[in-house]
C-alpha cells in the first residue's frame, strides 16, 4: 500500500512538472490620460470642436457666475449705438470707432481679420513718449486710427492694402509663397498725420483662455526672461514693463501684440474707448484728439459719464475671465505625436513654452491649474520683415509677444478664416511659420528643411490644439 501511494505520488508530480503553464491573465490596464489634452486645466478645457468652441464657460460655475457671465457675454457681443437712444443702457458710440461691438473684431471669441472692417485697426504715435512711458499719439489722430464713425461724423481716414507674394523654397525644392502688405491711409479727413507718425497694424486677437494666462505668476514669465541671451541659444526673451492706472505704478506687461497691457480690466477699458468710443471710469474722456475734431465734437450728447458703467464693464471682464479653453484633438494620433516631438526637437519651444502653472484667482476653476498655452508671454525679436518699426513701452519696433497657440486648429471651424500673425498676412498655419525670423530664424530654417511629411506632421499637431 506505500508504495503504491508513493508511486501515485510520483505520477502526480511528474505531470505537474511537465504540464504546459498558462499565462497569468492580468486585468486590463486604463489607458494613461495624456493631461496636455486638458489645455485649460481641469475645470476650463471645453470639449468642443464646433463653431461654438471658443465660447464655453468654465465648469462648476455658481448660479451668480452664470449670470455675470450671461450679462457680460450680451454687451461683449452686442452692438452699441450713438447717444441719445431709447437703448440707454448701450448708448455713447462713437462719435469715432473702429466697430460698434467688441465681436465686431472677436468674432465669437476669436480672430479677426485683416480687413478695418472686420478687425483691424492701426495704433499711431509719434517720436517719444508720455510720463508713463505709453507712446505718444498724433497730436491729430490720435494713438489709434478710426476709420467709422457715427452719423453726421466724418471718419478719420480709409486704408487701402495691397499685397505682394514674395517666393520662397523648401530645401527639398518645393515652392512656397507669402504675401506682404502694403498700407495707404487715404481721406484723411482732419488734416495731415505729423511727419514722424509710425503705425501698428494689429488684427483682434482670441479672447478665450485670457483669465488663465492673467494668472500665471510673474515670477514664472521672468524666469524664462534672457534679454542679453547669456545661455547664448539665440532666443533672448523680454518683458514689457507697462503703465497700470489702477495702480499707478508699471507692471509686467501680458496681453496685447506687444505686451502692452498688465491686466483684463485695462485691457478692455481701453478697447472699449479706442475702438468703440465708449467712456468708462478708467477712461473717462472721449476718443476726440486735435484741434478740428474736438472743436466740431466735443458738445456731442454722450452716453452718460462714463458711458459703462462699472458694473457692465466687469461682467465683461468677468466674461472673457471665464472662458475655457478647447481641448486638444486627435491627441493619439501618430502623425501628431511625431509633429509634437518634431516642434520641440527644431527648437518652436524655446518661445511657445507647453505649459505653467497657474497662480490664485478669484474663479476657483482657473487657480493652481496645469495649462498648455504654448506661449512664454514674452517679447522676442521677429525680425525686420515683421517689424512695425513703432517702439511700445519697451517693446522694440522689431519685437513681439509669443501669441498662444492653444485653439489654433480651430479658427477656420470658429471664424472661417486661417489668417495669422498680428497683420493677418499669413493665410495658414504655415506661413505664419515661414514669416518667423529675428530670434525664431533657426528655428524656421529648421522647419524649411524639414522633409515634407515632417512638415506635415507637425501642421498636423499644431491643426490639433
Amino acid at each position: 500500500m506505500k508504495n503504491i501511494i508513493l508511486l501515485l505520488f510520483f505520477i502526480t508530480f511528474f505531470i505537474s512538472c511537465n504540464k504546459t503553464s498558462e499565462p497569468v491573465k492580468s486585468e486590463p490596464q486604463p489607458d494613461v490620460v495624456d493631461l496636455s489634452k486638458f489645455s485649460g486645466g481641469a475645470l476650463a478645457t471645453s470639449i468642443d470642436a464646433t463653431e461654438n468652441a471658443f465660447g464655453n464657460q468654465v465648469e462648476n460655475a455658481s448660479n451668480e457666475d452664470l449670470d455675470k457671465f450671461a450679462n457680460g457675454n450680451s454687451f461683449f457681443r452686442s452692438a452699441w449705438v450713438a447717444a441719445g437712444a431709447s437703448t440707454t443702457a448701450r448708448d455713447g458710440l462713437g462719435p469715432f470707432l473702429n466697430a460698434n461691438s467688441c465681436s465686431s473684431c472677436h468674432l465669437l471669441d476669436g480672430r479677426g481679420q485683416p480687413e478695418t472692417d472686420k478687425g483691424l485697426l492701426f495704433r499711431l504715435s509719434v517720436d517719444g513718449s508720455t510720463p508713463h512711458g505709453n507712446p505718444k499719439p498724433d497730436s491729430v489722430y490720435g494713438g489709434q486710427l478710426s476709420t467709422s464713425a457715427i452719423q453726421n461724423v466724418l471718419p478719420e481716414a480709409s486704408v487701402s492694402i495691397l499685397y505682394t507674394e514674395i517666393a520662397g523654397t523648401y530645401g527639398d525644392g518645393e515652392v512656397y509663397s507669402l504675401r506682404k502688405p502694403t498700407y495707404t491711409f487715404d481721406n484723411l479727413n482732419y488734416g495731415n498725420m505729423e511727419s514722424t507718425m509710425m503705425f501698428s497694424p494689429r488684427v483682434g486677437s482670441s479672447v478665450y483662455g485670457l483669465g488663465l494666462l492673467e494668472i500665471i505668476p510673474p515670477t514664472a514669465i521672468l524666469a524664462m526672461a534672457d534679454e542679453n541671451d547669456l545661455n547664448q541659444d539665440g532666443v533672448s526673451g523680454k518683458a514689457n514693463l507697462v503703465w497700470d492706472k489702477q495702480l499707478n505704478s508699471n507692471q509686467l506687461g501680458r496681453f496685447g501684440w506687444k505686451a502692452n497691457q498688465p491686466n483684463l480690466h485695462q485691457q478692455t477699458a481701453d478697447a472699449f474707448n479706442g475702438d468703440i468710443g465708449i467712456t468708462s471710469s478708467l477712461n473717462p474722456d472721449e476718443n476726440i484728439t486735435g484741434s478740428v475734431q474736438k472743436s466740431r465734437y466735443l458738445a456731442l450728447q454722450n452716453g452718460g459719464n462714463p458711458e459703462i458703467s462699472d458694473k457692465i464693464l466687469a461682467d465683461v471682464v468677468f466674461y472673457q475671465r471665464s472662458l475655457a479653453v478647447p481641448a486638444r484633438r486627435n491627441i493619439k494620433n501618430a502623425e501628431v505625436i511625431k509633429g509634437k516631438k518634431i516642434m520641440s526637437e527644431i527648437g518652436c519651444t524655446k518661445c511657445h513654452k507647453e505649459s505653467f502653472v497657474t497662480g490664485f484667482s478669484s474663479i476657483p476653476q482657473l487657480a493652481s491649474q496645469t495649462i498648455y498655452p504654448y506661449t512664454d508671454l514674452l517679447l522676442h525679436d521677429m525680425g525686420p520683415d515683421l517689424a512695425d518699426n513703432r517702439p511700445d513701452f519697451l517693446a522694440t519696433g522689431a519685437e513681439w509677444r509669443t501669441p498662444p497657440l492653444w485653439g489654433i486648429g480651430l479658427n477656420k471651424v470658429v471664424n472661417k478664416h486661417t489668417f495669422l500673425l498680428h497683420d493677418g498676412r499669413a493665410r495658414n498655419i504655415t506661413e505664419a511659420i515661414l514669416w518667423h525670423d529675428g530670434e525664431a530664424k533657426n528655428a524656421k530654417n529648421a522647419f524649411r528643411n524639414l522633409t515634407k511629411a515632417d512638415r506635415k506632421a507637425l501642421i498636423a499637431f499644431l491643426d490639433n490644439l
